[in-house]
C-alpha cells in the first residue's frame, strides 16, 4: 500500500509531488535542495552549508518514515557543476558510517531555484 510521507522538519513540496512515498518497506524520497524548513529560505551561503542543509532535509524525511541513513540503498546526486563533486562527496560521506549505498552523480544544466546540489534517496526498512 502506498503511503505519503510528509514532515514539517523538511521543506514542503514546491510542486505536485510528495516529500517521500513509501511502498511496502521501500521509501522513495523526492530530491531535496537547501531550503531551511524553519524559514522557507535557501541556505546557500557556501557549498558546505548548502550540502549539509540538503542532507539534514533528507534526514528529516527519513526520520519521519522511521528510517535513517543506515537503510539508504540508492542515492542520486545532481550537481550544477561537476567541479563541486569532491566537496559534496566529502560532506555526503560523513552522513554514512559504512556500507555506502549505490549512487550516481551527474551534472545537470540547471537545478530548481538555482541551487548547486539536489539529492534524492531510496531506503529499505529492515
Amino acid at each position: 500500500m502506498k503511503k505519503i510521507i510528509s514532515t514539517n522538519n523538511a521543506p514542503g513540496a514546491i510542486g505536485p509531488y510528495s516529500q517521500a512515498v513509501q511502498m511496502g518497506n521501500i521509501l522513495f524520497t523526492s530530491g531535496q535542495i537547501a531550503i531551511d524548513p524553519t524559514t522557507g529560505e535557501l541556505n546557500m551561503s557556501d557549498l558546505t552549508t548548502e550540502t549539509h542543509q540538503v542532507m539534514k532535509n533528507l534526514d528529516a524525511v527519513l526520520s519521519e518514515a522511521g528510517l535513517s541513513f543506515k537503510q539508504v540503498v540508492k542515492t542520486s546526486i545532481f550537481l550544477a557543476d561537476m567541479n563541486d563533486f569532491a566537496a559534496v562527496n566529502e560532506i555526503y560521506a560523513s552522513y554514512f558510517e559504512s556500507d555506502y549505498p549505490a549512487r550516481e552523480t551527474v551534472q545537470v544544466a540547471m537545478l530548481p531555484k538555482g541551487v548547486n546540489v539536489e539529492i534524492s534517496m531510496i531506503a529499505v526498512q529492515d
